[in-house]
């Protein structure tokens, strides 16, 4: 962002609306562009610390240039989801500071962001704690969950979700979340860390360990990318990569079934946790909620509905399972929708 745009931003007539979705793998924000319009930022969620060869002082990386550099000593202090301790509030705020001063994001702004469900009451309060606690934010800083105010890009340009009856499914790296909405109202929240795309990249991770019978180890960061580079349900395209072995000389490997089946077992999981698991309880207690949102799109989002062709084979397994035509729409950028839906209310607010 350019000086003026910055200067541009700082001096409109009404705060700054900022949209934020501080994740476990990548960090948001949704600011103005300086121009009239918007512009996101995503951001990997990690820092490292390295002295200054001359003054001595310690210094911090964020993001693409700290894992690059620094991949033995990177904290991604969001693992989990959520700050869990002292520590991973510290490195969190830290990082969120650095984020906020590189992108020239206003003090005099108001902030809404993006919260997971999970049944962490401390941890939530850790992630307040870190924005709200920020430089930025001054005129007013909200809390929203975080799979309503994805499924608001989902639904259109404005914010009609809020006003409707409908059915979400956020499928995020720590945790999988579904929830009905009822004009804004959560309804039998529901959410799980048995499926989620952290544990795909330990998937992947075994997967292509036994396709090469054992001859290539990749670590989790190796087969994140892996998927988000290459994953694609109905067009998948084996790919070749190139490891250094421990003894010298490197070892060139095909991935197929290293990643293919992972993703395979993800969408099998999913389907089964939505169809029995969260839309039962639904059913049990509001029923009539349940009938009106199943005869709406279900609105799906998350970093693993990035995955070329997966909402769509979601959308088909889950309509086989409850034997009726379920329809899936998805944001055209699954992975920031939250900060944009977040950035939309934060606009109203202002």
């Amino acid at each position: 962002m350019s000086d003026d745009e910055s200067t541009d931003i700082n001096e409109s007539d009404e705060p700054a609306a900022v949209g934020v979705k501080l994740g476990s793998t990548r960090t948001v924000l949704d600011i103005p562009d300086g121009r009239g319009g918007r512009e996101r930022h995503s951001i990997l969620t990690c820092l490292a610390t390295y002295e200054d060869a001359i003054t001595g002082e310690e210094k911090v990386l964020f993001g693409e240039e700290a894992a690059v550099e620094y991949p033995d000593t990177v904290r991604f202090m969001l693992r989990s989801g959520l700050p869990e301790d002292d520590e991973s509030v510290a490195d969190a705020e830290r990082f969120f500071e650095a984020v906020v001063d590189a992108h020239d994001v206003p003090e005099e702004s108001a902030v809404v962001y993006a919260v997971p469900t999970i049944d962490n009451e401390e941890g939530v309060e850790n992630l307040k704690r870190v924005i709200e606690g920020s430089s930025i934010g001054q005129i007013e800083a909200r809390s929203f969950p975080e799979s309503l105010c994805g499924s608001i890009p989902a639904y259109g340009d404005g914010l009609d979700a809020i006003d409707e009856v409908f059915l979400s499914v956020n499928m995020g790296s720590t945790t999988l979340e579904a929830c009905a909405y009822r004009r804004g109202e959560q309804l039998s929240p529901f959410s799980t860390g048995s499926v989620t795309g952290n544990e795909v990249d330990r998937w992947i991770v075994a997967a292509v360990e036994e396709e090469s019978q054992g001859r290539v180890h990749i670590d989790r960061t190796t087969a994140r990318e892996y998927k988000e580079e290459h994953a694609d349900v109905y067009d998948f395209e084996p790919f070749t990569d190139v490891v250094q072995q421990p003894g010298g000389g490197s070892h060139e490997f095909t991935v197929d079934r290293g990643v293919r089946g992972p993703v395979d077992r993800y969408i099998d999981d999913a389907v089964d946790a939505v169809a029995n698991e969260f839309l039962p309880e639904l059913a049990n207690d509001h029923m009539k909620p349940y009938q009106l949102a199943l005869g709406r799109p279900i609105a799906v989002t998350g970093g693993m509905a990035c995955i070329p062709g997966l909402t769509e084979e979601f959308e088909s397994r889950l309509s086989d399972v409850l034997d009726r035509d379920i329809e899936v729409v998805s944001p055209e950028d699954p992975a920031t929708a939250a900060a944009e839906g977040a950035a939309r209310i934060a606009e109203r607010l202002v």
